[in-house]
């Protein structure tokens, strides 16, 4: 579970953020608050993953929080304003996002998280497979055979060209594991982008079996799309 806090004193923006993060599994919103100093006091006492910090605050604002952080979670900027994209760099911070924040480009956002949250790595680029185990057993499963996983549950369905495995594990820390090509489409899938046939408004085609997609990811599946098509 990924645990998140919000600090921007603008209400509107807030509420646009938790209902943004109440749409993707595993996240947790531990904290949302407008008083720059009630998260100071907060993360003090508390672990956190991933902030949302808004960098206009009163009393402390985002760049003076980021300098008093010695071990700062992920962070992501969140801003009307662009003149301090530059600086904010120098902190290591995940994205920055201009108000008012669309949500494909949040899920932009999430998806460099995702890609840089620490998790025990089982695959390389040298083996292009993906090591799991399944009834007890290790078993590796080459990326181009896998049309798509499932979530079921506690448990996750990967589906390949020969068989399905069913394994112990969740999506965002197996999305972790997989190449690029591999896109969530939904809160319960994701796709090997590589696999799919066709792709409408609501579904995607592979092999025949049609792949939910959601409004949530459209836009960052059709990009996605687009490259590989163009590649």
């Amino acid at each position: 579970m990924v645990k998140i806090g919000i600090i921007d004193d603008e209400v509107l923006a807030r509420k646009v953020l938790e209902e943004y993060c109440s749409k993707i599994d595993n996240f947790e919103l531990v904290l949302s608050t407008g008083n720059p100093l009630e998260f100071v006091n907060f993360i003090q006492q508390n672990d956190l993953d991933l902030i949302f910090l808004d960098i206009e605050m009163p009393e402390l604002s985002g760049m003076e929080i980021l300098r008093s952080l010695i071990r700062p979670p992920k962070v992501i900027l969140t801003t009307a304003y662009s003149e301090y994209a530059l600086e904010s760099y120098n902190f290591g911070v995940v994205d920055y996002l201009l108000k008012p924040i669309k949500i494909e480009r949040f899920l932009k956002a999430i998806n460099k998280v995702v890609a840089s949250k620490v998790v025990s790595p089982q695959k390389t680029s040298e083996t292009e497979e993906l090591q799991i185990k399944h009834d007890g057993v290790p078993v590796n499963i080459s990326f181009k055979s896998i049309l798509y996983i499932q979530s079921f549950g506690n448990y996750l369905k990967i589906f390949t060209d020969s068989r399905m495995y069913l394994i112990s594990e969740t999506l965002i820390n197996i999305t972790i594991l997989l190449s690029d090509n591999f896109q969530r489409t939904h809160k319960s899938y994701i796709a090997n982008l590589d696999r799919v046939s066709k792709a409408t408004r609501t579904h995607l085609l592979i092999e025949n079996e049609k792949v939910p997609l959601s409004a949530m990811y459209k836009i960052i599946v059709r990009e996605k799309l687009e490259v590989l098509i163009k590649q």
